[in-house]
């Protein structure tokens, strides 16, 4: 699969390494240009290309976006329609600024903008130290990835991608259901097998 990547920084790097690795060929880009990732995509090898924004989208079958949650608007909604995108990004007021989502969740901000992809939650909750090393598609006791969409062929996608690189989907439904996700939340940067997710879910509900 082509895989396009909007954001270099941990997540957006640690992601491109493992899906590479698992096959797939990967288009990573940043806001500061191709030039700035030659390094990295020579690190991660032949299945990695550095890319502009705009080519990673259109580069992509799947499009993670692992940007800060307050540049979302720069993302290139017309080079995404029709594609599925992950959202791996999380709002923190700190850094992002006060926000007010009239309800929303970021999730569904983002997907406002991106009116014609197919949106799932994935990705911004594991810190990116146990996303590198913490996959391993033998294991019996899997750490878990929370996936949330509103399309039901998208989050199986982004589920089988989430099983080839060592870890075990977890759906939670809608992405109103991706509220769940957001830092602060019991499920947040926790490392947690699937039996500890659902036991921490059942108290969150």
């Amino acid at each position: 699969m082509d895989i396009g990547i909007i954001g270099s920084g941990s997540i957006g790097a640690t992601a491109a390494r493992l899906f590479a690795g698992a096959g797939h060929n990967v288009a990573i880009s940043n806001s500061r240009g191709p030039e700035s990732l030659r390094d990295l995509v020579s690190d991660i090898g032949e299945n990695a290309s550095a890319a502009s924004v705009d080519e990673a989208a259109d580069f992509g079958e799947v499009v993670l976006v692992a940007i800060p949650f307050f540049a979302y608007e720069a993302l290139p909604a017309d080079r995404l329609s029709g594609k599925i995108v992950v959202d791996a990004t999380n709002y923190y007021p700190g850094r992002d600024g006060e926000m007010d989502f009239g309800g929303l969740t970021s999730s569904e901000v983002i997907s406002g903008h991106l009116s014609g992809a197919l949106l799932v939650k994935a990705f911004n909750t594991m810190y990116y130290e146990t996303l590198a090393t913490g996959g391993d598609p033998s294991d019996n006791v899997q750490l878990v990835l929370f996936v949330s969409g509103d399309e039901v062929e998208a989050k199986s996608v982004v589920s089988r991608l989430i099983e080839e690189i060592g870890f075990a989907p977890k759906d939670l439904g809608s992405l109103k259901g991706s509220s769940r996700q957001q830092p602060g939340s019991p499920i947040y940067n926790v490392r947690l097998t699937r039996e500890q997710a659902r036991e921490t879910l059942e108290d969150m509900d």
